[in-house]
C-alpha cells in the first residue's frame, strides 16, 4: 500500500495578515485544508500547524518554541488551544508513547506506526505492515468496529546503539 503524505505546511513568513482579525491568507492550500476541516483561520493555528509540519513528533514544549519562530506574541495557552483543535479537526495527529509527554505530526489517517528509543526518546514512523487500517485484528473484536490499530515498537536507536557498542 502506497503511503501519501499530507502537503507541507509552509511557514509562517509566507502568509499576510489581513485585518486585525488574525486571519491570514495563503496561496497554497493550508487556508483551505482548515477551512475543510471546519477551523477558521488565525494566525496561531497556521504558525502550530506550520511547527508540527517542520518538527514531526515534537512535544508541546517544542513546538512552542517553533512557532515563536514565526509567531514571536503567540502563547502557551494559544499554542494549547491549536494542538487541541487540530487534532480534533484530523489535521494533526497525537501519540503518547508510554511514559512520554504527547507528540504531534501531520501525518494522519494511513494508520501508521511508530520506533521509539528507549535511550534517547527519538521516534520515526513505520509504515503499516500488513494491508490497510486496522492492518491487525484481534482474536475476538468484543463486538466492537476496530479501524485503527496503534502499535508502538521499542529499541535503541541507530546512535544511542553505536554509544553501547
Amino acid at each position: 500500500m502506497e503511503q501519501q503524505s499530507p502537503p507541507p505546511v509552509p511557514s509562517f513568513d509566507s502568509f499576510k495578515k489581513r485585518g486585525e482579525t488574525g486571519v491570514v491568507s495563503t496561496t497554497d492550500g493550508t487556508q483551505q485544508r482548515l477551512r475543510e476541516a471546519g477551523l477558521r483561520v488565525t494566525r496561531p493555528r497556521v504558525a502550530v500547524l506550520a511547527a508540527v509540519a517542520g518538527h514531526p513528533h515534537a512535544d508541546a514544549g517544542e513546538l512552542l518554541a517553533a512557532a515563536r519562530q514565526d509567531l514571536p506574541e503567540v502563547s502557551h495557552q494559544a499554542v494549547y488551544d491549536s494542538l487541541h483543535a487540530l487534532t480534533a479537526a484530523g489535521l494533526v495527529r497525537c501519540i503518547q508513547p508510554s511514559g512520554a509527554t504527547a507528540r504531534y505530526e501531520t501525518r494522519v489517517g494511513d494508520n501508521h506506526h511508530h520506533l521509539v528509543c528507549r535511550s534517547c526518546g527519538a521516534i520515526v514512523d513505520v509504515d503499516c505492515e500488513v494491508g490497510e487500517a486496522p492492518c491487525l485484528t484481534p482474536d475476538d473484536d468484543h463486538g466492537y468496529a476496530v479501524d485503527e490499530a496503534e502499535i508502538v515498537y521499542w529499541g535503541l536507536c541507530p546512535a544511542c546503539r553505536a554509544m553501547t557498542d
